[in-house]
């Protein structure tokens, strides 16, 4: 291996933390110590496998060595060793490239996800409405909290869009995949001649700004106030309450209407807008590296079909990595980890060949 001296650095980096938390003049100093904790956290998984990986090579060396030797049961056994311990070491190497793969600075984020039916008219609203269930659930699994920032419901329970932030530490890193179109293939409950359709719905998944990333001046927004109402005349607000935020030079409008209060209203909208205005910066900087990215899965372009949802074959498909799951009805009550996994493994991949290529 060739960054041997990076990974030394690291434990030697994770052996002064370890050092430095059991230090009795330390345990007053919280902020430190939560700083310390999540350093050693963070280096835990690359040391240990260093460790397992220098361990197996110098396995590998004395056994090797033994085959110099005269005894024959020895270089017997020497080689069962090898032929035991060498894959080992092989997969230790490729797991260790994968763990200093540089990180998406991004990936520890809460996100805001934006879901709006496409094609497909009441039906792919009512698709959106499945597919914002099914992110609630998996947020369910995974201790996450959800909450509303804007919705415009249909009348018989869909979506023509619905915006929802989800909060919880590598929210991103396990959603950053499902931004794209998802296109879903079934008989609608509004078709009474058993007709299977396919309809559309976007998804687009936002990583939550903070302060250091980005800054908005507020002479740049136009901040209105109205009357928020829900579907049908439900849940109307006597008071103007919902809050819209128009960041004028670039033109980002952003509402929300889901809380009685226009303060949290407010903050809800300002979380958003800042979202927004991010991804923008984002999806700019990844434009101009467009040319020279090969470690992507897929365009990254909002307008890619990503996903095909077969309900009559319970089955769905991911056709940026070529994978087919026979089980959507787990995959709609939240259980969507496969996929996640399948991703997460395919752009590690992608980005591995594209440093090592």
């Amino acid at each position: 291996m060739n960054y041997s001296d990076k990974l030394t650095e690291l434990e030697a980096d994770y052996e002064a933390a370890e050092v430095k938390m059991a230090d009795p003049a330390l345990q007053k100093d919280r902020k430190e110590l939560q700083a310390l904790a999540k350093k050693h956290s963070r280096l835990q998984p690359v040391v240990s496998k260093f460790r397992e990986f220098r361990k197996l090579s110098l396995e590998i060396e004395e056994a090797k060595s033994l085959l110099h030797g005269t005894d024959t049961e020895m270089h017997e056994l020497a080689k069962e060793e090898l032929a035991l311990k060498e894959p080992l070491l092989e997969a230790a190497e490729q797991d260790l490239k994968i763990l200093l793969l540089p990180e998406d600075p991004n990936d520890e984020k809460s996100v805001i996800m934006e879901i709006r039916g496409g094609a497909g008219g009441e039906e792919a609203a009512l698709f959106a409405a499945d597919l914002f269930r099914m992110y609630c659930r998996f947020a369910e699994r995974e201790g996450w909290k959800t909450e509303i920032i804007d919705y415009n419901e249909t009348g018989i329970g869909g979506y023509k869009e619905i915006i929802f932030r989800i909060d919880g530490a590598g929210a991103y890193s396990k959603l950053k995949f499902e931004s794209g179109v998802h296109r879903v293939q079934r008989v609608p409950a509004t078709e009474a001649g058993g007709r299977i359709h396919t309809s559309t719905a976007t998804v687009a998944v936002l990583p939550e700004a903070e302060d250091v990333d980005l800054k908005i001046n507020t002479e740049d927004l136009r901040i209105d106030t109205y009357r928020s109402s829900g579907a049908g005349g439900q849940h109307v607000n006597m008071t103007d309450s919902a809050v819209r935020i128009t960041h004028v030079p670039t033109g980002v409008v952003v509402t929300c209407q889901d809380e009685r209060s226009q303060l949290k209203n407010r903050v809800k909208a300002m979380a958003y807008l800042k979202a927004k205005l991010y991804d923008l910066e984002l999806q700019k900087q990844n434009d101009e590296l467009a040319s020279e990215r090969r470690g992507q899965i897929g365009t990254g372009d909002r307008s890619e079909r990503i996903r095909t949802y077969n309900f009559s074959q319970n089955r769905i498909s991911d056709h940026r990595i070529g994978v087919t799951l026979y089980k959507l009805d787990q995959y709609l009550d939240g259980d969507i980890y496969d996929l996640v996994d399948a991703m997460t493994v395919a752009d590690q991949t992608e980005r591995l060949h594209s440093i090592e290529g």
